[in-house]
C-alpha cells in the first residue's frame, strides 16, 4: 500500500499481516476511516473527520479520484488494492 501525505510526499507501508488491521489504518490517516475508490480502481483511505478536523489539503490525493466539483482530499491517505481492504 502508498501513504500519501498531504506534503506531496508517497511512500510504501508495510504492515504486520498481508492485509492492514483497522487499527493500523486508522493510525495511518489519523482518526476514524472512509473508504473511496480512485480513478484507477484502487481503494483510498480517508480521515473521515479531515475536513472537521481542519487537516492539511491533499492535491496528489485530490487529483486520483473523482469528486463533486471544488471538492478535496485532506490529510495523509493510504492508496492500494480493493483486496487487501476488503
Amino acid at each position: 500500500m502508498q501513504l500519501i501525505k498531504s506534503d506531496g510526499s508517497i511512500s510504501e507501508v508495510k504492515f504486520k499481516g498481508k492485509k492492514p488491521s483497522l487499527e493500523e489504518m486508522q493510525q495511518a490517516v489519523g482518526g476514524y476511516i472512509e473508504m473511496i475508490p480512485t480513478k484507477d480502481k484502487r481503494m483510498m483511505v480517508i480521515n473521515e473527520e479531515g475536513k472537521m478536523k481542519h487537516l492539511p489539503r491533499n492535491n496528489v490525493a485530490t487529483s486520483i479520484v473523482t469528486l463533486f466539483p471544488n471538492d478535496f482530499i485532506v490529510g495523509d491517505v493510504l492508496v492500494g488494492d480493493p483486496s487487501l481492504l476488503e
